[in-house]
């Protein structure tokens, strides 16, 4: 029970909110592909703006050309993904804009993209952007969702990974 209680070097990852909002579980996400937590765990957060930043320290590993989702590998390895709003794809772009782009080193709390928050609630299914670690399986790490109900970017944890 206390085998790792004082364990030294343990190394942690904050995954950090990407937008401001509200935190809900993935549970909560009307989309089962998130929901059920096919493309891996995380939270989930309801947008009260139209700002992305960098969850992690690390490196920009895709930005697909409709803009809708960025993902991110952290030092540690850890991948994480950040999709904005559900459907977000058939809008082929419009309303995105990313300030980065593939293979660029960024640190946490960086702006990564902006996007019409209006545009994305009126043509999207929804606004929620789910927050996912994509590797969890290969990290070998642990990964712990935050109680929070309410994040500001950049500055709230909302996942932590640690050695097991």
């Amino acid at each position: 029970m206390f085998k790792n209680l004082f364990k030294k070097g343990d190394a942690k990852t904050e995954i950090y909110a990407p937008v401001s909002g509200e935190i809900v579980t993935l549970g909560e996400v009307p989309d089962p592909v998130f929901s059920q937590k096919m493309m891996g765990d995380g939270v989930a957060v309801k947008p009260s703006e139209g700002k992305i930043f960098a969850p992690v320290e690390g490196e920009i590993v895709q930005i697909p050309d409709t803009l809708h989702a960025i993902g991110l590998r952290a030092k540690d390895g850890t991948e994480v993904l950040v999709h904005i709003g559900l459907e977000t794809v058939s809008l082929e772009g419009k309303g995105f804009t990313a300030s980065v782009s593939i293979g660029d080193n960024v640190s946490a709390g960086q702006e990564l993209m902006t996007f019409d928050l209006d545009y994305i609630r009126n043509n999207a299914s929804s606004d929620m952007t789910p927050v996912v670690i994509t590797n969890a399986q290969e990290t070998g790490k642990q990964y712990t969702m935050t109680d929070e109900k309410e994040g500001k970017a950049g500055e709230t944890v909302v996942i932590t990974a640690s050695d097991k």
